[in-house]
């Protein structure tokens, strides 16, 4: 499957509604909500854990697709919920 057609998630760490409702606020409350995606969250928090192995073999490279191999996998298995 193609990652890029997988859902992403949306924002990991989303902008409270009530801030975005604020009069002036807008702009505050888009820079918050556009931030870190919850697959990008699921990868970080993967990859921190292959990092944390002193036993890890292969390069960044290898780390970063598997991390968001893991990410994607998160992501449908909350789907399927």
């Amino acid at each position: 499957m193609n990652p890029d057609s997988l859902p992403n998630g949306g924002p990991a760490s989303p902008c409270d509604p009530f801030i975005a409702s604020k009069p002036g606020h807008e702009s505050v409350a888009k820079r918050l909500a556009e931030g870190m995606t919850l697959r990008d969250y699921f990868a970080s928090a993967a990859v921190q854990g292959m990092y944390a192995n002193p036993e890890r073999k292969g390069t960044c490279v290898d780390a970063a697709e598997r991390a968001y191999e893991v990410a994607d996998a998160m992501l449908r298995a909350r789907e399927a919920k």
